[in-house]
């Protein structure tokens, strides 16, 4: 089976759903799939120091990078285009990632040209929350050019049942999968070390250490985050907030304006994105996790957390509703009062946190692993080359 792959980028500062599009081409390349990806140079305000126009080999696939031309949120990439349009039909299947953005227009396009079919993971982007956002603009891009390729794709992937649920309205023809992220088991098996964490940032040394990783962009609730950690600050004097994540988009001085006016802008660190073992040894500094988001697809942050058996409060926009039927997770309404009440529940007795933690990592281990996840991606691709019925 030879798929291709599309992602209008994968640099870091993207954060989880371009790092997910990589460790599935790993994960699939695993399983025999022979896996090409296509992406841009795109990483924030810079640009990869890639090669451009040949294909690279990754961990048993290959990638190729196109230049782009940047207009506010989008990458166009002729590049790209002229690729598309003059080798997808070399692949058996074509599985775009991302939607609201223009690399993976000329491939739905291309594929309707020469009849390849096509599977859409929009990530999170065809949530309610996410549609209204600068909705104006979405409106018409989606009515004219959205919308009638996702009508013609042979499946589309949700990474949560809620996530499905909540795309019923659009009335898409489309078969829904439910297919979630995942992580590798090996990456959580020992932590590095928290003094590696401390040593970069020794004024969270010896500090109550909760942690939030994720971009720093409206959708991820840090002004909920701001009115919380204020009364959980005022029960827990100790307490000291990592916001961690990059900011692609120039909203860190209002984040920072908003723990200001809350009052509690001291006991917040920024450390910027972590990756590699600083990353990880975060994960093992922080008492407990939080993700207080208005929408998510299916948070990589969060299952990093659990993996990492940390205690974690996330909202029902996180979609990980199955996280508070194990009790391996608080999930709370997307509400600052919530947020903070499950933080001090989380810092006043360590002892069931500790729990809630171990529970939270062995529902991810066991059920919530990269393999999984590409073993059920190759039902999916079969079923729809073989044209049958989708039964995940």
């Amino acid at each position: 089976m030879k798929i291709l792959m599309v992602v209008p980028a994968i640099g870091d500062v993207y954060g989880g759903p371009s790092k997910c599009v990589v460790e599935i081409a790993q994960a699939l390349a695993n399983l025999g799939i022979e896996v090409d990806l296509v992406t841009t140079n795109a990483n924030g305000s810079e640009k990869l120091n890639v090669p451009l126009n040949t294909w690279i080999s990754g961990s048993n696939y290959r990638v190729q990078y196109f230049s782009f031309w940047g207009l506010q949120d989008y990458k166009i990439s002729i590049s790209l285009t002229q690729w598309l349009f003059q080798n997808i039909k070399d692949y058996e299947l074509v599985h775009t990632n991302a939607i609201f953005s223009f690399p993976v227009l000329p491939a739905y396009w291309a594929c309707q040209k020469y009849n390849v079919p096509y599977l859409v993971t929009p990530h999170g982007m065809l949530e309610p929350w996410a549609l209204s956002y600068k909705a104006r603009k979405k409106q018409l891009y989606y009515s004219l050019l959205e919308k009638p390729a996702l009508q013609q794709a042979s499946a589309i992937q949700m990474l949560a049942s809620t996530e499905a649920e909540r795309v019923k309205p659009l009335n898409l023809k489309a078969p829904i999968v439910v297919i979630p992220n995942g992580i590798h088991h090996q990456d959580f098996e020992t932590l590095p070390s928290p003094e590696l964490f401390y040593k970069q940032f020794p004024e969270t040394r010896e500090k109550t250490l909760v942690l939030f990783l994720a971009r720093i962009d409206p959708k991820k609730g840090l002004d909920l985050l701001a009115k919380a950690f204020t009364k959980v600050q005022a029960q827990f004097p100790n307490a000291h907030l990592v916001i961690a994540g990059p900011d692609n988009i120039g909203y860190l001085a209002k984040v920072k304006e908003l723990f200001t006016e809350a009052g509690c802008l001291d006991m917040v660190t920024f450390t910027g994105m972590l990756t590699g073992s600083v990353k990880y040894a975060a994960l093992n500094a922080a008492s407990a996790f939080v993700a207080p988001s208005y929408s998510e697809g299916f948070s990589m942050s969060v299952l990093e957390a659990m993996a990492s058996g940390l205690p974690c409060v996330i909202t029902t926009g996180c979609n990980f509703p199955e996280a508070g039927t194990a009790n391996a997770a608080y999930v709370v309404n997307i509400d600052a009062e919530e947020i903070a009440d499950a933080l001090i529940k989380c810092l006043k007795d360590p002892d069931q946190s500790k729990a809630i933690g171990d529970r939270a990592r062995q529902l991810i281990l066991k059920e919530y692993t990269w393999d999984q996840v590409a073993s059920k991606l190759v039902q999916v691709y079969e079923s729809i080359l073989q044209k049958q019925p989708i039964l995940i």
